[in-house]
């Protein structure tokens, strides 16, 4: 199983910029794809970014040339630059990972996960 645990959100003025963190632990053989996506109140979830394990990244269009998502696989982290926030990226960002897990039979087995989510709130 993996956990995901987020930090890093708050309260930013519009320009202002946030990282978040996302640490992934528990018992997997890997990880593979992370990311971020985020739901405003009465909206979908949606894509913000995701990052390959070997480095290959996909933003949303809303999210290009503002926010860089990074990782790093020795600490199975992945991070989230934000920078020229918007009120309109105020939401909350839910951290997402593929894990790899062996069950008992033996057969590595690819999971999706989430994180608990964190808020950012970006006020004009």
């Amino acid at each position: 199983q993996v956990q995901l645990v987020e930090s890093g959100g708050g309260l930013v003025q519009a320009g202002g910029s946030l990282r978040l963190s996302c640490a992934a632990s528990g018992s997997f053989s890997s990880i593979g794809r992370m990311g971020w996506f985020r739901q405003a109140p009465g909206k979908q979830r949606e894509l913000v970014a995701l990052i390959t394990s070997g480095g290959v990244t996909n933003y949303a269009d809303s999210t290009k040339g503002r926010f860089t998502i990074s990782r790093d696989n020795a600490k199975n982290t992945v991070y989230l630059q934000m920078n020229s926030l918007k009120p309109e990226d105020t939401a909350t960002y839910y951290c997402n990972a593929v894990g790899t897990v062996v069950g008992g039979s033996g057969v590595p087995l690819d999971y999706n996960y989430w994180g608990q989510g964190t808020q950012v709130t970006v006020s004009s």
